[in-house]
């Protein structure tokens, strides 16, 4: 659905229909995430974890392709922060050990293979559905800003909309299956598992996009608002 706020601009595109946006460079973000990241690869290097210095070096490459989105299209404060918290759950998934006493799937002894419900839910599967359910508004946001300043509408969050931006999302999803993969090839060692570990994290994927269309669709009403701090 599409609401008509003011003619079509072709030389200076209307961008202010992003809800909580941060229309100065996201500082706050940027450092926070350097902050954790930095210790990360620190870690790394001394315990000689490879698979973790693969992803760092593909978060650095992430880190710059969000800032040069967020130039285009005024990502919002739950999006960048979203992100960015997704980036320290993920460092903290890899590398910070877990105790004897709790269960994990695997021989690794780290958060990612913790059992939260024996059997049933992993620390990993939570974090999928986390990042790919931001991706997914990160998609929503990116959709909504390219239509908007092309046609001089404000989109709301259809049926469609909603539906294509929770297949991006998807779609980003089964692109980290492929990175993992790669780890696998370049890296003796990691704690990626096997096809069924890859098929529950599709699924975490599908649940995390679900919930945020669901969000998106009872909360985006397309009205500018101010930014989280």
């Amino acid at each position: 659905m599409i609401d008509r706020i003011g003619p079509p601009s072709p030389t200076r595109p209307d961008r202010d229909f992003a809800p909580l946006p941060m229309r100065r460079f996201p500082w706050p973000v940027v450092g926070f995430t350097l902050l954790y990241l930095a210790p990360a690869i620190v870690v790394a290097i001394r315990t000689g974890n490879g698979e973790f210095l693969f992803y760092i070096a593909v978060m650095a490459v992430l880190l710059s392709v969000m800032i040069v989105v967020h130039r285009r299209v005024q990502l919002s404060g739950w999006a960048l922060w979203g992100l960015s918290v997704w980036g320290l759950l993920h460092m903290a998934g890899g590398l910070l050990p877990v105790p004897e006493s709790w269960p994990i799937n695997g021989t690794k002894r780290v958060l990612y293979s913790w059992w939260l419900i024996p059997e049933r839910l992993k620390y990993d599967h939570v974090v999928h559905a986390f990042g790919f359910g931001v991706t997914t508004l990160v998609c929503w946001e990116g959709l909504r800003s390219i239509i908007a300043s092309f046609t001089g509408q404000r989109v709301r969050p259809s049926l469609g909309m909603l539906t294509l931006a929770a297949a991006a999302g998807m779609g980003f999803g089964a692109l980290n299956e492929v990175i993992e993969f790669v780890a696998t090839l370049l890296v003796p060692e990691t704690n990626v598992g096997g096809y069924i570990n890859t098929g529950w994290d599709l699924v975490s994927n599908l649940a995390g996009c679900a919930i945020a269309v669901v969000a998106i669709r009872l909360f985006d009403r397309g009205v500018p608002a101010e930014s989280p701090h």
